[in-house]
């Protein structure tokens, strides 16, 4: 049955009228698609790196290029220096992954002024499923996120001052004084993910009444950020201790986000193993990378190793043995038993 039959089943117009009414549409979604005000592209998936075929009046406006600059190239042509690999990992996991996200990512105009993008991805399939163009949509948030983040500031600083945040500024505060970058972009970048990593636990514990969580639901939270495709997570239910639940989301993060920019999750056909056991009244956790660069991992991870001996070593008390391959990565982290170490985290906030 054709389309015009099925519309005429339906009690729509008559084919001729359908098919002009058809060639209106497109007309009209043409002449919406140039003339909102919300920046929009859509890049061609079938063809290799995902060259922009359409691109707004609203887009131009934002980014400064013309139409002659911008389609046949790929979006990334909007990064620049501080633009965060971790949010271009975001992003590759989307794409990846064929499916629908939205990504906060710092991006350059074609004169080098820098501004927030809040980066919307969606596909667009064929009638047989297959992925044919990604639609973008921008929205530059820039002075919301100035307002928001002082609210946000305000916000906390009023709700959290009792006992529970104790163990989180001592967290924050060894980010701060640990992170190290170039310049002051990339330095508040880098805090802010970390921070960010932090307050998806901080979440986790609050929707759990501050008691405890499970190891699964941590590692499952940070990982799933840049994506869930050739990752495996395995082992048995095991809750963790609410004062222990921060410093091992943060590593979980560090280690997932060194893996999505560095590691096996940054190269095509790598992958990421992540299993524990219990070991007593401890734990025993494995993370294992195939399909990367071990080596030239170890040369680019410094933060996140000092990172990692903060929270886990000398916080949790716990011990970390590495092994770098030219095939990826293996990492194994021996804790102690971790309601002993909440005893003493509370004791001695």
């Amino acid at each position: 049955m054709s389309s015009a039959e099925k519309s005429n089943l339906h009690g729509d117009r008559p084919a001729a009228a359908s098919k002009q009414g058809m060639e209106d549409h497109k007309e009209l979604a043409t002449f919406a698609f140039q003339r909102t005000r919300m920046p929009i592209v859509v890049a061609d998936a079938r063809e290799p790196d995902y060259p922009m075929v359409l691109a707004n009046d609203a887009f131009l406006d934002l980014t400064g290029y013309s139409a002659d600059e911008v389609l046949g190239n790929n979006c990334r042509m909007l990064q620049g220096e501080h633009t965060s690999r971790t949010a271009v990992a975001g992003i590759r996991a989307i794409i990846a992954e064929e499916r629908e996200g939205t990504v906060e990512i710092l991006n350059y105009r074609k004169d080098g002024s820098p501004f927030w993008n809040q980066l919307h991805l969606s596909p667009i399939r064929e009638d047989d499923g297959t992925l044919a163009y990604y639609f973008a949509s921008q929205i530059d948030v820039t002075e919301l996120r100035k307002v928001q983040t002082l609210e946000e500031a305000e916000h906390r600083l009023l709700l959290e001052v009792d006992h529970r945040t104790k163990n989180v500024l001592a967290i924050v505060d060894s980010i701060v004084r640990l992170t190290r970058a170039d310049n002051v972009a990339a330095y508040a970048a880098s805090v802010q993910q970390r921070v960010q990593a932090l307050s998806r636990t901080h979440m986790l514990l609050a929707e759990n009444g501050w008691q405890e969580a499970s190891l699964r639901e941590i590692v499952a939270l940070q990982v799933s950020v840049f994506g869930e495709q050739n990752v495996e997570i395995d082992g048995p239910s095991i809750m963790i201790p609410a004062p222990s639940v921060q410093p091992i989301g943060l590593a979980i993060h560090e280690l997932a986000a060194n893996a999505a920019v560095h590691g096996s999750l940054s190269r095509r056909g790598g992958a990421l193993a992540i299993s524990w056991r219990r070991e007593g009244d401890g734990i025993f956790l494995e993370w294992n990378e195939t399909g990367g660069d071990g080596r030239q991992v170890a040369e680019r991870t410094g933060f996140g190793n000092v990172l990692l001996g903060a929270v886990l070593e000398r916080q949790l008390g716990g011990k970390i043995t590495r092994e770098w391959k030219e095939d990826g990565m293996s990492l194994s982290v021996e804790l102690p038993s971790l309601d002993r170490v909440g005893r003493e985290l509370k004791s001695n906030p």
